[in-house]
């Protein structure tokens, strides 16, 4: 994860989302799980949403691909609980579905509005996340349990995609703009740690 800029509200959501939530809201204060289901009018925003964050999961800060990669809007601060943020463009993070969905409704997850920069690094060849090691107590400990809750190190899916991101760079000669597009967390980490040039990528990818 690196820091996220909030963007501006776009000049139509207050129609096409908020009023509609809140007339919902005033008739339905407490919401159940079916009842959300027929009143999701957030997801009217997904297309903003997706344009105003330039594509990139706000928890993997990677590119998710559309439709394949199911960008989805995160209630940053779920909505069983928070019912009054539901319809508010502040409260969305663009994500991909599946860490969104492993995100679910817990609080340990930390903001990436609020992320102070370098909170998470990215150790190579290995492209396991860690916290860094120069942080203190409190945030250490919520950079460590978003890493746990989202599964920023599983092998299957986030590993390996960091690791294809590396092996378009490399192999297909992208420019590095690119890849600060595509993956800019990776990207990021490349620039920090010196570790740009071809020879040191190959390295990264001889060693996989």
């Amino acid at each position: 994860m690196i820091p996220v800029k909030p963007q501006p509200e776009p000049d139509d959501f207050d129609e096409k989302v908020r009023q509609p939530g809140l007339v919902f809201l005033s008739k339905v204060p407490n919401p159940k799980t079916e009842d959300w289901k027929k009143h999701d009018y957030w997801v009217k925003s997904l297309p903003d949403l997706y344009t105003s964050y330039n594509k990139i999961c706000a928890y993997s800060a990677q590119w998710i691909p559309r439709p394949e990669g199911s960008p989805s809007v995160d209630h940053f601060l779920p909505k069983s609980p928070k019912p009054e943020l539901a319809y508010e463009w502040h409260n969305f993070r663009l994500a991909c579905l599946s860490l969104n969905q492993r995100k679910g409704t817990q609080l340990d997850v930390i903001d990436p509005f609020e992320l102070p920069v370098n909170s998470f690094i990215l150790d190579f060849p290995s492209l396991i996340i860690k916290p860094n090691p120069e942080l203190l107590y409190p945030l250490k400990g919520r950079v460590i349990s978003t890493i746990n809750r989202l599964q920023l190190n599983d092998y299957d899916k986030c590993i390996d995609g960091r690791l294809e991101w590396l092996k378009t760079y490399y192999e297909d000669n992208s420019s590095f703009d690119s890849l600060k597009r595509k993956a800019p967390f990776i990207a990021y980490e490349l620039e920090r740690q010196g570790l740009v040039e071809v020879d040191k990528i190959a390295y990264i990818m001889g060693v996989r």
